[in-house]
């Protein structure tokens, strides 16, 4: 097991910039990731099953066009496990990731019951688990923030890939500066 430390600045791209932040007095951001990296076999009884649950999902997926397969699986508070696959269309805007649909589903069936953890996996174009963990896109981070806030409780998430997983403690930290309903106030 080994911790990774991702460390993003928002600062100046060049001298000049640099410059005109001190002369207008702005500040500098600082945001951290802080990832576990496990193997599989350091992974617990209830990550194992979550994980295979998600590798079962990619056979699920219906992807006829990237060949992409992605599963997701999501644990919820009571122990239940909910599967969820990439669904394409040919009018790509209508398909669906499937992170969101694992979510929509327990959320639809389990509405009293917060997600406790996610776990991702997908497959290439050759039918391969990839080497790299896979991260949710955009829309599923947004997603999966708002139930999170909703359940007032972080959702562990679990990023496979062959040559390790990685293990993220909840989603503001895969989507900080997110979008919330206080902006809508």
């Amino acid at each position: 097991m080994k911790k990774l430390f991702f460390h993003f600045v928002l600062s100046s791209l060049n001298r000049n910039f640099a410059i005109q932040m001190i002369e207008r007095r702005m500040k500098e951001l600082d945001l951290h990731l802080h990832v576990l990296v496990k193997q599989e076999e350091e992974l617990t009884p209830e990550e194992v099953k979550l994980l295979d649950e998600a590798r079962r999902a990619t056979y699920r997926s219906y992807a006829p066009y990237s060949h992409f397969s992605v599963g997701a699986a999501v644990e919820l508070a009571d122990g239940t496990i909910v599967g969820g696959s990439n669904q394409e269309n040919a009018a790509y805007p209508s398909g669906l990731c499937a992170e969101r649909t694992a979510v929509f589903y327990a959320n639809s069936q389990y509405p009293d019951q917060p997600i406790r953890r996610i776990c991702i996996v997908a497959r290439d174009t050759e039918g391969l688990f990839l080497q790299r963990p896979i991260s949710p896109c955009g829309a599923c981070r947004q997603v999966l923030l708002e139930a999170e806030q909703r359940a007032g409780s972080d959702i562990e998430v679990l990023l496979y890939g062959t040559e390790g997983i990685y293990i993220v403690r909840n989603i503001k930290d895969l989507l900080p500066l997110g979008f919330d309903e206080s902006f809508l106030l």
